[in-house]
């Protein structure tokens, strides 16, 4: 199985939301916007201005360049554990992804240790 694009902004964004387990209107609230307008960015039909992305990502536990960064990676080929992950039937959506950014914060983080990583 091989995955997709990587997320949009908006897919990040809800992803994140779920995992934290705040509704629509609960996050927007907490974000100092609307929640139609929320929907509207989580469904990659409106882009945050960089204050919106701030208020997103405080909200979040995280910063607006790590949100964009997740959502603009260099490009690297899917490893087997990644797609093993994805096509494993037997894990919920939610388990999956946090599965996913368990096995990347791993991966980052012994790329950070070699030298010149």
């Amino acid at each position: 199985m091989t995955l997709g694009p990587p997320p949009s902004l908006g897919e990040i964004i809800r992803r994140q939301r779920e995992l934290a387990e705040l509704s629509i209107r609960r996050f927007a609230a907490m974000a100092g916007i609307s929640g139609p307008y929320l929907s509207q960015i989580e469904r990659g039909l409106r882009a945050p201005s960089d204050r919106v992305l701030q208020g997103i990502a405080t909200s979040l536990r995280t910063t607006a360049d790590a949100l964009r960064r997740e959502a603009t990676p260099e490009w690297d080929p899917p490893s087997a554990v990644l797609a093993a992950i994805a096509a494993d039937p037997r894990l919920s959506p939610r388990r999956r992804q946090a599965l996913t950014e368990v096995y990347l914060a791993f991966v980052a983080a012994e790329d950070g240790d070699r030298p010149g990583g």
